[in-house]
């Protein structure tokens, strides 16, 4: 029985140490993303970002074009998108907190903008995870379901980060 569990063990642990591989063997900079996002003067111009960093990433190796690497690949491109939605989100919740200490006193504000900020992100975080475990499971185990979810996280990710950078009025 011990050594079944041990196997068992041994196994899961395999797709995280093909993970770690995977990141130190496929070439990866932000560089494209943030420089075309940085010339974006629109929404539209930003949406088509999506993708470049994780598209280059995955022709600079032959790793990149395996499951793994492109799984990696998008990942890491995700994660830059998430560190921006994760900062413009702090900076439009310290706004949206400012903004109802400056309408406490206001019989007309009867929704708190931090509270709906708030309760609209976490919706969107089930939302971003049920969608893509949707995406994940028309693939039934597939090789392709891998590198389809870790698209699905890029663009819903990237796309929600445009939206809340976008979202607060200017006046």
């Amino acid at each position: 029985m011990r050594f079944f569990i041990g196997v068992l063990l041994l196994l899961a642990g395999l797709p995280l140490a093909g993970a770690a591989a995977a990141d130190e063997q496929v070439i990866y900079s932000d560089k494209l993303t943030a420089d075309c996002v940085k010339a974006a003067t629109t929404a539209s111009d930003e949406r088509a970002c999506v993708g470049l960093s994780a598209n280059a990433c995955q022709e600079a190796s032959d790793y990149g074009s395996t499951t793994i690497g492109m799984i990696s690949c998008l990942s890491k491109e995700a994660d830059f998108w998430d560190a921006r939605l994760n900062a413009t989100y702090k900076q439009l919740m310290e706004r949206a907190k400012e903004a109802d200490k400056a309408a406490a006193d206001d019989p007309h504000a009867i929704e708190k903008v931090a509270e709906k900020l708030r309760d609209m992100q976490r919706s969107w975080i089930a939302y971003r995870d049920n969608r893509c475990a949707y995406e994940y499971s028309q693939w039934q185990g597939g090789t392709i379901a891998g590198p389809v979810s870790a698209s699905c996280a890029l663009e819903v990710t990237a796309e929600q980060a445009i939206y809340l950078e976008g979202s607060w009025p200017t006046n």
